[in-house]
């Protein structure tokens, strides 16, 4: 992570588009110098972020490297003989460490969607876009991409001079050094990601042998490229714009929310001064009206302006206006995580925390905890088998030989185990009730499944016509013939007139 850059202060305060409309009688070419009858939107004006030292810089740094370490380190850890986390489509199962899943576990996925989503509305109700401004990718990307530019091209003042240039050899190099630096990181991102997909180091070697499928390459380069732009070109436009989150995270906010904060009956009236000036006698507040807090932040706005949908509450404008306050002689917390109720009461840090874990807040704990302990209780209670019973449609009954009835059942047994299983079938529900398959020993692979047939067989006269419940009972046991889980599942049976 870079120093704070030393340079000059430099305006980069906020845009604000302001239409212009022709009057009557006035043709759209003479109603503005710029042609601004054909201005539909606001021409976008590159943000140039300072860098910035401080504890939430600290924190946003620390979970940079916290989500990245896990991004492109867990798919080249193995489990047994096997990668530790890899999501077969082609196969339809999903390895995530001892636990496989199929299609039908898809209520699995369910329930981490309602956790995901009750963590959003819990940690948006008690500090606002915390996800936006600490770990969402998006931001996590942008501030590599960003420390890449800073290394390549200097701090703010040497971009903008870079950038404002005319065309040379120095800003040729710099400029086709730091996209290739971006490309390689993205090309390595996109390919991370399809290792979840693909056994990684089996699309390691494909790749290097130039073996690579034509939708394994497909999806490196797209999500490569999707990083580039993203993360490289348009940046905060994706908060600003294109994130849903923006726009609809002011239903979730209340006055006991903490966001970031300009404490303006303190800072106003904002001015300059020298340091040793007595800002009380000029009748200034404390805000030396630096806008230091504008240059750093990534989405380009004036936290001074109160709250905004553009604001990620990443809190760079917060470290930036302490190091000011204490360069000045002032107290730090002039821009601060609170909340307005806070702030309009000049409540202490305490009393603000005690607000923040309102009854909403609680009922989200709550309900969070209670789904994910429900969730994990079912994962660990999960059978290492799934039976599903279908009855053969082509027979539903029929008189075999003997003088038996005669059902016919599909049973498809998915052992979920990573270790081959025997399997023996009982039913039960009936007198007399005879099990026949097709197979003696039944035998499934692990994480294997196979269709198995069976056969029930009743007496002519052991039951009068009609639907008879009947259960399966299914036993798995090893090598040893050590009998370990049970599965039970219910049909029909039929006796026809």
């Amino acid at each position: 992570m870079e120093s704070a850059d030393k340079s000059p202060i430099e305006e980069n305060a906020p845009r604000k588009f302001i239409p212009i409309v022709p009057l009557p009688g006035e043709s759209p070419s003479d109603s503005s110098e710029e042609g601004a009858w054909g201005e539909l939107y606001q021409a976008h004006q590159k943000i140039y972020p300072r860098s910035v030292q401080g504890i939430f810089a600290k924190w946003r740094w620390g979970l940079v490297f916290l989500t990245q370490i896990i991004f492109y380190g867990l798919p080249w850890l193995e489990w047994g003989q096997r990668q530790a986390v890899l999501f077969d489509l082609g196969a339809r199962r999903f390895y995530i460490f001892g636990i496989v899943l199929y299609p039908q576990d898809f209520i699995y996925l369910t329930g981490l969607l309602v956790i995901s989503a009750f963590s959003l509305f819990l940690f948006t109700a008690i500090a606002g876009r915390l996800w936006c401004g600490f770990a969402c990718p998006q931001t996590v990307y942008s501030e590599i991409f960003m420390w890449i530019e800073r290394k390549v091209e200097g701090n703010r003042t040497a971009r903008m001079r870079l950038d404002a240039q005319a065309f040379s050899l120095e800003k040729l190099v710099k400029k086709w050094y730091k996209h290739l630096l971006w490309l390689g990181f993205s090309i390595w991102t996109g390919f991370t990601f399809v290792g979840y997909f693909t056994p990684i180091r089996d699309l390691g070697m494909e790749f290097f042998l130039g073996n690579m499928s034509s939708w394994e390459v497909f999806w490196v380069f797209f999500y490569g490229f999707a990083t580039y732009g993203n993360a490289g070109f348009m940046r905060e436009q994706v908060c600003k714009y294109m994130c849903p989150y923006a726009r609809f995270q002011s239903a979730m906010f209340d006055k006991d929310t903490l966001i970031v904060t300009y404490d303006s009956e303190r800072g106003e009236p904002r001015g300059s001064r020298s340091k040793k000036a007595d800002f009380a006698a000029l009748n200034l507040g404390a805000c030396v009206d630096c806008s230091l807090c504008v240059q750093v932040c990534p989405t380009g706005i004036d936290i001074r302006n109160g709250l905004q949908y553009e604001c990620i509450g990443c809190g760079a404008c917060a470290d930036v206006c302490d190091t000011v306050m204490d360069k000045v002689g002032y107290s730090r917390g002039l821009v601060k995580f609170s909340t307005q109720h806070a702030m309009e009461n000049h409540w202490t840090s305490a009393q603000t925390l005690r607000h923040v874990f309102r009854p909403r807040v609680l009922i989200y704990t709550g309900i969070l905890l209670l789904v994910t302990a429900l969730l994990f209780g079912s994962l660990f209670a999960r059978k290492s088998f799934k039976v599903d019973v279908v009855r053969d449609r082509a027979s539903l009954a029929r008189i075999v030989s003997g003088g038996n009835i005669e059902n016919v059942y599909r049973l498809q047994i998915m052992n979920a185990a990573e270790k081959r299983q025997h399997f023996r079938i009982i039913a039960s529900g009936m007198n007399d009730l005879k099990v026949l398959t097709d197979a003696e020993d039944l035998v499934v692979e692990s994480t294997q499944s196979r269709w198995v047939t069976v056969r029930l067989q009743v007496p002519y006269d052991a039951a009068v016509s009609g639907k008879y419940p009947i259960l399966f009972t299914i036993e798995a046991f090893d090598d040893t013939e050590k009998v370990g889980e049970k599965l039970e599942e219910k049909s029909i049976f039929l006796i026809p007139r």
